[in-house]
């Protein structure tokens, strides 16, 4: 059974509503609960419920000792490259959707390896290949080709593109890809349709499959998330939860991992449906942590700087830093259009500066294979 069989949004939705009416008592019981065992879904519901945002000081304290028990006080570094902003699909709240009038471009593969370099000569060591869906600009084989490439310059290559097969999925592995993230943006199946009108992003279930495939490929790591702002954010975090859960459960040999965007200014203009605040997002963060403590949690340069200093304490584990958001961006900024706007510009160093100010260390190699043991792991920590 896969998830997207697995998975009942109607009964998620139920949830979701039934918990506006929680109240103090229902949140102190699901906090009570012994925290060597799996959170139900009914308690994660009521933490996530508006009852529970008085308490939010104590979430987060539950929160942060959770996450230095599990991954003490170091966060990973790791940046965007973008490679094309082609796209075929028509997604209204995207910065490339089709028939928005922006710069298009796409690297060739000597453009892809000067980005990585340039990246690579920040301190990163983990870049996240990113895409639009363009079958034929952004086709199989020319992914191969820039993961092989970047490969050779850093030690972890991931992959932000569109939904693959898994044949696709077993090349770019074959290839050097470590890790896939592909966002389901919405798990409501209702609201799904009318953000994506146009393109193979179309298809909910194929995309919705997307993660298991790449892990059937041989993906060691898979992220996934929801874009704040497009319905609900309590029903849509409770698919998020049950979706890791599943990946963790299912997909084993790979480490699953969830991030937490929310929607910034685009080209196209889009107003959140939904708005996130601050304190929900907090309230997001620390709730993800008690419920999936064995997942990272993802955090991006959509986000200020400010606040992202914050959520570092409440469960935060993986940072982008000094990204762009547009092909080129790196080396020849302000030649293409960009996918959404930034809201942390601060360099790699800098990142790494403030996370050492607020005790943390940055981590920007965290693997690599031995050419005498393929399978191992060799942790290897780089101050800035």
């Amino acid at each position: 059974m896969t998830f997207a069989e697995a998975f009942d949004p109607a009964a998620t939705r139920r949830l979701a509503e039934q918990v506006q009416h929680a109240s103090e008592g229902h949140i102190r019981a699901a906090l009570g609960r012994d925290g060597r065992e799996l959170m139900p879904l009914a308690s994660v519901a009521a933490l996530l419920s508006p009852a529970a945002a008085p308490l939010l000081e104590e979430l987060a304290l539950r929160a942060h000792r959770s996450t230095i028990e599990r991954f003490g006080k170091t966060i990973a570094l790791f940046a965007p490259l973008y490679l094309s902003n082609d796209c075929v699909c028509t997604c209204t709240y995207c910065g490339f959707s089709r028939g928005l009038n922006i710069r298009r471009r796409t690297l060739g593969p000597d453009e892809v390896v000067r980005e990585a370099s340039l990246l690579a000569g920040q301190g990163m060591r983990s870049i996240l290949l990113v895409s639009s869906e363009h079958p034929k600009s952004v086709s199989v084989g020319y992914l191969t080709e820039c993961v092989a490439a970047v490969k050779h310059i850093v030690s972890y290559v991931g992959l932000e593109v569109a939904a693959l097969e898994t044949s696709d999925y077993k090349a770019c592995v074959e290839a050097g890809c470590d890790g896939i993230v592909l966002y389901q943006e919405t798990y409501d199946p209702q609201l799904y349709p009318r953000y994506h009108t146009g393109g193979p992003k179309k298809n909910y279930t194929f995309r919705l499959g997307a993660p298991e495939r790449a892990a059937a490929a041989g993906a060691r790591h898979l992220g996934i998330g929801a874009l704040l702002g497009l319905g609900d954010w309590r029903f849509e975090v409770l698919a998020l939860v049950q979706h890791a859960r599943y990946l963790a459960a299912h997909c084993w040999r790979s480490q699953v991992n969830v991030s937490v965007p929310r929607i910034n200014p685009s080209a196209g203009g889009f107003v959140p449906q939904v708005p996130v605040s601050d304190a929900e997002l907090a309230q997001i963060v620390c709730v993800l942590r008690l419920a999936l403590p064995a997942a990272g949690i993802v955090l991006s340069t959509r986000e200020r700087a400010v606040l992202r200093d914050g959520l570092v304490r409440l469960g935060i584990t993986h940072m982008s830093a000094g990204s762009s958001t547009e092909p080129g961006g790196y080396t020849t900024p302000g030649e293409a259009g960009e996918q959404f706007h930034l809201e942390d510009r601060r360099s790699p160093a800098q990142v790494a500066a403030r996370l050492a100010e607020l005790g943390y260390e940055a981590v920007f190699k965290d693997w690599e294979r031995l050419s005498d043991a393929p399978a191992a792991r060799l942790q290897e920590t780089v101050r800035a």
